[in-house]
């Protein structure tokens, strides 16, 4: 959706920089594809539970036999957050061409270019649709997944399993009851619902909660290397990179991706020189100062 070289460029940059890359469920490239464009690299497959549970299992294995090797279960999406912004925007599949988008795109001659001469927009994993993607994914997603039906996903994964969009202590310890190998605490980039917790407000508790049970992972407002640093000093095991990764892709294509990663990277070694570390595991919630106003307070 950001730039026709998508998920190619993401996944073969991630293996440059020994990053696992995660494909979507919603992804514009085959789960064969992104295999084929990463056949060394670690690849993750993300999947959301369909209410057609037979064509959902029908991608999870097609994630094992390619050799993924970690899945990465999605649980806080059972119904479209109201995304006002993809309405406003053109954001559906295929692309509205609004006014404000032309106007945008006028002296971009590279987008035109780009846009007009390449494959149209699809989801690689799905039939045509045509609509925004909020109506996808409430007309397809299933809301009523359980934790019951993690430990029987958990049954058919020959790999890794992961669970994403955790947002309370009960229900990360709920899942690494029923054995997942990793939990991310994320709320969807703050697209799904408006107030949801803060991940890296909500980390320490898990951590205490789940950190000698299970990988902790942190997604959710992850902008710079010194994000990474300080979720890695609240207890997190490593961290998500979205929004960034996706800059980096619409600004320079692989090569935007691999200069991101560079970026990052930079930021990660600048900020533990300055806090005086020498490795990630000398990192301790002493290293981060989080803005009292943002902290909860008990009721008098």
């Amino acid at each position: 959706m950001m730039q026709t070289e998508g998920e190619y460029a993401g996944a073969r940059a991630a293996a440059r920089a020994g990053i696992p890359f995660s494909l979507s469920t919603m992804g514009t490239a085959s789960i064969e594809d992104v295999k084929a464009a990463n056949p060394d690299g670690r690849n993750w497959f993300q999947l959301y539970m369909w209410k057609d549970r037979d064509r959902s299992m029908a991608l999870v294995s097609r994630a094992a036999d390619a050799g993924y090797d970690t899945l990465l279960v999605t649980v806080d999406v059972p119904v479209a957050g109201a995304r006002l912004r993809d309405k406003r925007n053109g954001m559906s599949i295929p692309p509205a061409l609004t006014a404000k988008t032309v106007l945008n795109a006028i002296p971009r001659p590279q987008w035109w270019i780009d846009f007009l001469t390449t494959e149209p927009l699809a989801f690689a994993s799905l039939d045509r649709w045509s609509g925004t993607v909020a109506e996808l994914l409430d007309s397809m997603f299933d809301p009523t997944v359980t934790f019951d039906d993690l430990a029987w996903i958990k049954t058919q994964w020959p790999g890794k399993l992961v669970v994403k969009g955790i947002q309370t202590v009960a229900d990360a310890q709920a899942v690494v009851d029923v054995g997942a190998d990793g939990i991310v605490l994320s709320n969807h980039g703050g697209r799904q619902l408006d107030r949801a917790p803060i991940p890296f407000h909500l980390l320490p508790d898990v951590a205490t909660a789940v950190g000698d049970r299970t990988e902790i992972i942190l997604d959710t407002g992850i902008m710079s290397g010194a994000d990474i640093v300080a979720a890695i000093a609240m207890g997190a095991d490593f961290t998500l990179v979205g929004r960034a990764y996706l800059y980096g892709l619409m600004a320079g294509g692989e090569a935007g991706v691999d200069r991101m990663i560079e970026i990052v990277s930079e930021q990660i070694i600048r900020t533990m020189r300055l806090l005086g570390v020498a490795a990630l595991d000398e990192l301790e919630p002493g290293h981060v100062t989080q803005f009292e106003r943002l902290v909860k307070r008990p009721r008098d």
